[in-house]
């Protein structure tokens, strides 16, 4: 604490560069908490207002960003070159991301704490369902060739179900971040119950993300027909988008049969893109039983029955983890609906970096293409 005698500067402005680049984590977490406090802490200023103190800190610590108020946060968002192919930056200020919604803005404020994800800093977004899907699709990522562009770039993996997904909507909006959605399509029976999916039978979807974001559908049928090219929101005036991907109609072959299967969860998809893998891959629990259910079953409908009754055992967590175990990981392929999801989202980090990179070759960048500070203003 200064003395009583010390010399107080009719300004108190202070600026910190990064200050994470010497602080260890926890640390940067007390530091921005108390920093300010401790700049008032003079018998002569405390709450007073004849001499203000404002702080401003420069940062790319997700662990800092998310101590602080949305109220005092500006976000610098890099966007893409237009014709003269020259990006430029705008500062997004996040106080009334959310308007007059509280109860969202402390749903948002509690998970991204919680979760510590690096939203503000990341190339994009990929929102999935459930703990199933985050151990899944990183894998897919990681040994699938095609999805090479994905590990190159700095991708955030949300594990936020469909009915809180949407909530995320107006962050995502304001600093427009390209974001994947994955999640269930969740349908519903004609009296509002969980139900497989099933066509012409006057089915719903309970799942918000769809219903509220996009495609803005509650039909079955109509969220089955849907073209994947119109599975995009394209925001054509803030330049980026965000794709929602879920269990969609696939042709599968069983028993000398080919006709239509429509999944209903991850794991049943799983089982319906590797038929002849499942057929004799070795394990227990929901292995054992898909195992089971192809060699019983008579045909493609028979199937999917006995997919459903082996899910209502539970088990997925592990499943997902016995599936890292298989030997060759490239001979486990993912869903359609994963697989397209996931090139999309690598065509549309692919542009980015190309716009980036041309305006960076003619000096109009530095090194660090994409990675943009949060500025915390207190």
């Amino acid at each position: 604490k200064a003395s009583d005698d010390t010399v107080i500067p009719p300004l108190h402005l202070v600026l910190i560069e990064e200050p994470e680049v010497h602080l260890h984590t926890q640390v940067q977490q007390v530091f921005i908490r108390q920093a300010h406090k401790i700049l008032r802490n003079h018998v002569d200023l405390g709450g007073g207002q004849n001499f203000v103190t404002q702080m401003v800190v420069s940062t790319h610590s997700s662990h800092i960003a998310h101590e602080c108020e949305f109220d005092s946060l500006r976000y610098f968002r890099r966007l893409p070159g237009s014709q003269q192919k020259i990006p430029t930056s705008c500062v997004v200020n996040l106080a009334n991301v959310f308007g007059a919604d509280p109860e969202t803005k402390r749903f948002v404020t509690r998970y991204l704490r919680v979760t510590h994800c690096d939203l503000f800093f990341a190339d994009a977004a990929v929102l999935i369902e459930g703990p199933a899907e985050r151990i899944l699709v990183p894998k897919f990522v990681s040994y699938h060739p095609e999805f090479e562009k994905l590990s190159e770039s700095y991708i955030t993996w949300l594990e936020i179900g469909g009915s809180h997904a949407h909530k995320l909507r107006g962050l995502i909006e304001k600093i427009g971040l390209t974001t994947l959605v994955i999640t269930d399509i969740d349908s519903c029976d004609a009296t509002g119950s969980s139900a497989p999916p099933v066509r012409g039978a006057g089915c719903t979807t309970r799942n918000a993300t769809l219903r509220t974001w996009w495609p803005v559908i509650n039909g079955l049928d109509a969220l089955l027909n849907k073209a994947e090219n119109e599975k995009v929101k394209a925001y054509a005036d803030e330049r980026f988008s965000v794709r929602v991907a879920y269990q969609s109609p696939m042709q599968v072959t069983f028993k000398g049969a080919s006709s239509e299967a429509i999944s209903y969860t991850l794991e049943d998809a799983i089982v319906m893109a590797n038929l002849n893998l499942f057929e004799t891959l070795p394990g227990t629990g929901l292995i054992a039983k898909f195992r089971a259910a192809i060699n019983d079953s008579a045909d493609l409908g028979a199937l999917s029955g006995a997919l459903v009754a082996a899910l209502k055992g539970g088990g997925k967590a592990e499943f997902a983890l016995d599936l890292l175990e298989i030997e060759d990981p490239l001979s486990l392929k993912p869903p359609a609906y994963i697989r397209e999801g996931l090139l999309w989202l690598a065509d549309q980090l692919e542009h980015k970096q190309v716009e980036l990179g041309l305006a960076q070759s003619a000096g109009e960048v530095g090194t660090d293409a994409t990675a943009m500070p949060v500025e915390i203003s207190v």
